[in-house]
């Protein structure tokens, strides 16, 4: 059965939208189990040859990293909830030239832990390394599920969630995981890398200016259920969510499509006087209904 729901929001609201810093006031920072996704040997030569480095604030609270050569997860555990929980990788945007470590990794496995899911923040390789970004999503969705049982995770409720550049790589896994893009390692490159569901937030580089989907994201009747959210103000433009939700429903894929007027892009789960930032109880709501979310 094909499945789509729009949702056209043209209201300015601050009700309903939690402050990062109530959030964090409501759920203790846990320290998070952090690893490395690749041996050293399995990197590109020439992979040390820059220092990460964080870059400066830009006074609007966002820490930026830059020169990712040492791919890794940080796991935040979900605590006080019975039984096995839902998980989601998340991953940060930033033009694949940064990454919004805190904007849309860290704040998001907070909030995520607070209603019952384990978070996994993914410091992919950046800048300019699209492909090596791809591998490094394969294989940290990949030791996801390999250790769920380690991390309290059901293995058939993990899904990815992305953020502009970072929405970009979680579409693109979301129709390419059966792709061989690395040579395998070990016993965790036998263990599928299929998200069972797929959140998009203010996606990137979906489309091209003809609103065609771009050629590395495919979207047939094996992609998950996805959630979008997009504004109508986007600099990076809206289409990238409309047309990808067309083409899920099109093959028949579950696409629940959240269109706001206005909020323009990198707004994480901040706080602001627009409608969007109630997306988070929209996602949580879709994730209950979908069943990947239980009390």
């Amino acid at each position: 059965m094909k499945m789509f729901f729009v949702s056209m929001v043209m209201i300015i609201v601050l009700a309903g939208c939690q402050k990062v810093s109530d959030l964090n006031n409501e759920v203790k920072a846990m320290e998070p189990l952090t690893m490395q996704i690749w041996p050293a040997s399995a990197l590109d030569e020439g992979a040390g040859l820059h220092t990460e480095t964080t870059e400066p604030q830009k006074n609007d609270g966002v820490i930026r990293f830059r020169n990712v050569t040492a791919p890794s997860i940080a796991v935040y555990q979900a605590k006080g909830f019975e039984g096995v929980r839902p998980a989601v990788l998340v991953c940060p945007g930033g033009g694949y030239n940064i990454l919004a470590h805190n904007l849309e990794g860290t704040e998001i496995a907070q909030w995520f832990n607070s209603i019952g899911v384990t978070a996994i923040v993914l410091k992919y390789r950046v800048p300019g390394q699209r492909d090596n970004a791809f591998k490094d999503v394969q294989r940290a969705l990949r030791m996801v599920r390999a250790n769920a049982g380690q991390y309290n995770i059901d293995p058939q409720r993990i899904g990815i969630m992305g953020f502009s550049a970072g929405g970009h790589l979680s579409a693109r896994l979301s129709g390419d995981y059966d792709s061989k893009v690395y040579q395998p390692l070990d016993e965790i490159d036998k263990v599928s890398c299929r998200p069972d569901f797929a959140v998009l937030i203010y996606p990137a580089y979906l489309v091209n200016k003809a609103n065609e989907i771009s050629p590395e994201i495919k979207v047939d009747r094996k992609n998950p259920p996805v959630f979008l959210v997009q504004t109508l103000d986007d600099g990076i433009r809206v289409e990238n969510a409309i047309y990808y939700a067309l083409a899920a429903k099109k093959v028949g894929i579950a696409a629940e499509l959240h269109v706001f007027a206005d909020g323009g892009h990198g707004y994480g789960m901040r706080p602001s006087v627009h409608a969007v930032c109630r997306w988070p109880q929209l996602l949580q709501s879709w994730l209950k209904a979908k069943g990947f979310l239980t009390e």
